[in-house]
C-alpha cells in the first residue's frame, strides 16, 4: 500500500486526533526521506537553480531554456493559469529532475475580492476576520497557479509617515501578534498541501518598521533588548502559527543588512525558534548590499546571504551567477547550500506540488463569489472607527429626507482598495455613493455633488457648488482622506495633513450649519484635528475594499454598528512623531496639565511651567489613543476581580468583570486588558495589551467577561538579556483604550 493510502486508512482507525498526529509525522517522515532523495542527484547548478526566483516575463519560451536546464525554483508575478501550466509542464516533464517550480504572488489582502487594508483588519480586533480574509484570498489566488504569497506583514509601525504602515498590523507588538497569527493560519488552511492553500511569508525580518524618519528603506536602529521584546514576538507568532516561509527586509540595523544578517536568521529563526521553512530576499535586496556599503560586489552579496541564512534569491540573480564560483572557491560551502535546497523542496513538498503541479483551467472561477464578497464586507464593517458623534448624529434618522454626498472618496473605486491590489478590479468595488443610493435610494434623496475631483485636488472651483448641495440637504457627508496611491511601498509622507483643498471643503461645509458627518478613508492615520472639530461625526474607515460602500451605507444608517478600534495613536501633529502609547516613562514623565504655547507668560522662568517631557506647544497627548472607538451604544465596565494578588510565574492569572450595555442599541465592545509592571531591571513600558475580546451585547444585557493570563507572558528581556518573568509589583487595566479603565495591582512573588 502506498503511503498516501496508509494515511487515508489512517483516518478510519484512529481517534481524529491521534490520526492526526501519525499522519503529520509521517508525512515529515516521507518528505525528508525524498528530499533527500532527490538532493542526492543534483548538481550544484541544479541546486543552485532552485535557489533562483525570477519574475515572469515574454513569452513561454522565453523562460523555457533555463527552467529545462533546472535553473529556476520560483516564479514570481505570473497569474494566467495557462502559462502557470505551461510553465509547470516544462519544469516538470521537460527538465532532467522534474522539480515542480513556486509560483508567487504579491496577495497582501485579497486577490480579486480585495477586503480592508490590514491596518484597517487589525482595527477590527477580530482575528477571525483577518483569518477569514486570508482563506478567501488563497482561495481566489490558487484557483489561478499561485501557492505563495508574500504576506503578513507585521512589522510593528510607530510611524505613520512610513507609507507601509498600511500593509502593517500596527503599532501593538501584541496585537501585530494575533492578527498576523491568524492570516498565516487563514492562507495556509487546515494543510499546505490543500491545493487551496498557498504558502504565507512572514515578512519583513526584522525591524522595517521603524525606519529612521519613515522613509522607506532607511536604517534602523534598534537595540536587542527592543528587537527582542518589541518587534521579535510577532515573528515569533508566525513561525509557531507554521508560517512556511520567512522574508528578510530592506533595511540595516545597527549597520548589518537584514539580508547578510546571521544573528536573526541563524541563531534566532533556526535556532532557537526551530524554524525549517524557506527564508526568501526581499526584492533584490541581496544585490543591495552592495549600496548599503555592506558588500563589495555581486560575488561577496551572494556570499554573505547565503552564508547568513537566506535560501533563495528574488531576482537580483547574483546567486545564480556567482554562487557556483564562491563554491568552488570555499567562500560558501556546498553544504550550506544544500541546507537552503533542502529548505526549498521542503515548502514545495508541504505544498504537494510534486503529486499535484498544475491547475485546472477549466473549473468554475472562484472570484467574486457571494460569500467572499459578505465576508469583505463584514471586514469593511467590523474595521469602521467612529471617532466622533456629537449629537448623536449618526445613525442617521428616520427623519432625515435629503442627504449631501460631496468629496473626493465617494465614488473612487480604484482608491477606497488602498495599496497593494494587484489584481483588484475596481469595476467590482462597490463604493459608498453606489450603495447609498442602491440600499437607501428608496429612504432619501441624494445629492451628488464632489467639490473636488480626486484627494489632491487644489482647486477651489468646486467647493461652491458642494456647499449649495449641503444647503439644500438635512445632513451633509463628506468623504475625504486620500487616494491609493499615497501610502503604500516607497510611498511615504512627511505632511499627514489631508491633502488637496479637501481641508478648506470640510470648513465650508461646516459654516453652512448643517449636520456634519466626515467618512475619512486612508491608509493610515492622518492628522484630522481640525476637520473633526468641524464635524459632527467622523467615521474613520481605512482603506476598505471591493465592499466598502455597502458597509459604510449601513454603518451610517444604523444596520449596522461601528465597533472598531484604532490600532494605531493617531497624532494631533506630524512633529509628535513617535507617539505610541507603549512608552517608556522618562525621568521626568509628561504633565496632564498642558498649556497651549500663547498662554505662556512671556517672562516665565526657565521652569516655572514646569519641567517634563512635553511639548510647549502640542503637549502629549494623542488625538485618539490607541484601542479608541465608540459605538451608537453605551458600554460600562465593572471592576475587574482578581484570581488572586499574589501568583507566582508558573501561575494563570483570572481577571473577570461585568460588561453592560447600557444604551438603545445592540453593539459589540472590543474589551482591553493592558498590564504594567511597575519596577523592573530595565524600563518597562507604561501599558502593554496583553488580551482583548469582541463582547456582543443587546441593550440592556450584561455578560461577564473573562480573560486568562498565564503569568510566564509578562516574561521579558531584562537587563542581562535574559528572558523572564521578574518578582514584584504590576498594574492592571481592563478598559474600551489605552487611556481608560480603572487600575488594580498584584504581584508576582517569585
Amino acid at each position: 500500500m502506498k503511503a498516501a493510502n496508509i494515511f487515508s486508512a489512517c483516518l478510519f482507525l484512529l481517534p481524529l486526533a491521534s490520526c492526526t498526529q501519525v499522519t503529520d509525522s509521517g508525512r515529515d517522515a516521507v518528505i525528508e526521506q525524498k528530499i533527500e532523495a532527490l538532493l542526492s542527484k543534483m548538481t550544484l547548478e541544479e541546486k543552485i537553480g532552485q535557489m533562483n526566483q525570477i519574475s515572469s516575463y515574454g513569452n513561454i519560451e522565453d523562460m523555457s531554456g533555463l527552467i529545462k536546464k533546472g535553473e529556476i525554483g520560483s516564479v514570481l508575478n505570473e497569474v494566467d493559469p495557462v502559462r502557470v501550466n505551461a510553465l509547470q509542464r516544462v519544469a516538470v516533464e521537460e527538465s532532467r529532475l522534474g522539480i515542480p517550480l513556486l509560483m508567487a504572488r504579491d496577495v497582501i489582502h485579497g486577490f480579486k475580492t480585495i477586503f480592508p487594508i490590514p491596518l484597517g483588519q487589525a482595527a477590527s480586533f477580530d482575528p477571525e476576520v483577518a483569518k477569514d480574509a486570508a482563506r478567501i484570498a488563497a482561495i481566489e489566488a490558487s484557483s489561478v497557479g499561485i501557492r505563495w504569497t508574500f504576506a503578513p506583514m507585521i512589522d510593528v509601525s510607530r510611524d505613520p509617515r512610513w507609507g507601509r504602515i498600511a500593509e502593517s498590523c500596527g503599532e501593538d507588538t501584541y496585537l501585530s501578534s494575533v492578527m498576523g497569527a491568524a492570516m498565516v493560519k487563514g492562507f495556509q488552511g487546515d494543510s499546505l498541501n490543500n491545493p487551496t492553500s498557498i504558502a504565507a511569508c512572514a515578512k519583513h525580518f526584522v525591524g522595517y518598521g521603524a525606519a529612521e524618519g519613515g522613509r522607506d528603506y532607511n536604517s534602523t536602529f534598534i537595540s536587542e533588548r527592543s528587537l527582542r521584546n518589541v518587534y521579535l514576538p510577532p515573528f515569533e507568532a508566525a513561525a509557531k502559527a507554521g508560517a512556511a516561509t520567512f522574508m528578510t527586509s530592506f533595511n540595516d540595523n545597527d549597520g548589518v543588512p537584514s539580508t547578510g544578517n546571521k544573528f536573526i536568521l541563524r541563531d534566532i529563526l533556526r535556532d532557537e525558534w526551530g524554524f525549517d521553512g524557506l527564508v526568501v530576499t526581499d526584492w533584490n535586496s541581496a544585490r543591495e548590499m552592495i549600496a548599503h556599503g555592506f558588500a563589495a560586489d555581486d560575488k561577496e552579496a551572494a556570499a554573505l546571504a547565503v552564508n547568513a541564512g537566506v535560501d533563495m534569491e528574488m531576482v537580483s540573480y547574483t546567486f545564480f551567477k556567482c554562487l557556483p564560483e564562491q563554491v568552488k572557491a570555499g567562500k560558501v560551502k556546498e553544504e550550506v547550500v544544500d541546507e537552503a535546497v533542502r529548505n526549498i523542496l521542503r515548502v514545495k513538498f508541504r505544498l504537494g506540488l510534486f503529486d499535484n503541479p498544475y491547475v485546472d483551467e477549466k473549473s468554475p472561477s472562484v472570484m467574486y463569489d457571494e460569500s467572499h464578497l459578505a465576508a469583505a464586507k463584514r471586514a469593511a464593517e467590523e474595521s469602521a472607527i467612529l471617532l466622533k458623534n456629537e449629537g448623536e448624529v449618526l445613525p442617521l434618522k428616520e427623519g432625515v429626507r435629503t442627504v449631501a454626498i460631496v468629496g473626493p472618496m465617494a465614488d473612487a473605486p480604484h482608491d477606497q482598495l488602498g495599496t497593494w491590489i494587484f489584481d483588484g478590479e475596481k469595476s467590482h468595488t462597490q463604493t459608498p455613493l453606489s450603495a447609498i443610493k442602491a440600499m437607501y435610494g428608496d429612504r432619501v434623496q441624494v445629492i451628488d455633488e464632489p467639490g473636488l475631483a480626486y484627494s489632491r485636488d487644489k482647486s477651489m472651483a468646486g467647493i461652491s457648488k458642494a456647499v449649495s448641495a449641503a444647503q439644500r440637504a438635512d445632513v451633509v457627508i463628506a468623504f475625504v482622506g486620500e487616494e491609493a496611491i499615497l501610502s503604500g511601498e516607497a510611498h511615504c509622507l512627511a505632511d499627514l495633513n489631508l491633502q488637496g483643498a479637501q481641508s478648506e471643503l470640510i470648513a465650508a461645509l461646516a459654516r453652512t450649519g448643517k449636520p456634519l458627518v466626515t467618512v475619512i478613508m486612508a491608509g493610515r492615520q492622518l492628522t484630522i484635528g481640525k476637520e473633526a472639530e468641524a464635524s459632527d461625526a467622523v467615521l474613520y474607515s481605512f482603506h476598505p475594499g471591493t465592499m466598502g460602500g455597502p458597509a459604510i451605507a449601513d454603518l451610517l444608517f444604523g444596520k449596522a454598528v461601528p465597533s472598531g478600534k484604532t490600532p494605531v495613536t493617531f497624532l494631533q501633529t506630524v512633529g509628535q512623531v513617535p507617539l505610541y502609547y507603549a512608552h517608556n516613562n522618562s525621568g521626568r514623565p509628561a504633565s496632564s496639565h498642558f498649556k497651549p504655547l500663547d498662554q505662556v507668560p512671556l517672562e516665565a522662568s526657565q521652569t516655572s511651567e514646569g519641567s517634563s517631557s512635553s511639548y510647549m506647544d502640542a503637549g502629549v497627548q494623542p488625538l485618539y489613543p490607541f484601542g479608541y472607538g465608540l459605538s451608537y451604544t453605551t458600554f460600562k465596565y465593572g471592576k475587574p476581580q482578581l484570581s488572586s494578588k499574589k501568583l507566582s510565574s508558573g501561575d494563570v492569572l483570572t481577571v473577570t468583570f461585568t460588561l453592560e450595555n447600557t444604551g438603545k442599541y445592540e453593539g459589540t465592545e472590543v474589551a482591553q486588558l493592558y498590564v504594567q509592571d511597575k519596577v523592573a531591571s530595565v524600563t518597562r513600558p507604561v501599558k502593554e495589551l496583553k488580551r482583548f475580546a469582541r463582547v456582543a451585547l443587546k441593550p440592556g444585557e450584561k455578560k461577564t467577561v473573562t480573560f486568562e493570563l498565564p503569568v510566564s507572558e509578562l516574561a521579558f528581556w531584562n537587563i542581562d538579556r535574559v528572558k523572564t518573568v521578574e518578582p514584584g509589583e504590576f498594574a492592571l487595566w481592563v478598559a474600551p483604550d489605552s487611556q481608560a479603565g480603572e487600575e488594580v495591582s498584584f504581584q508576582v512573588v517569585d
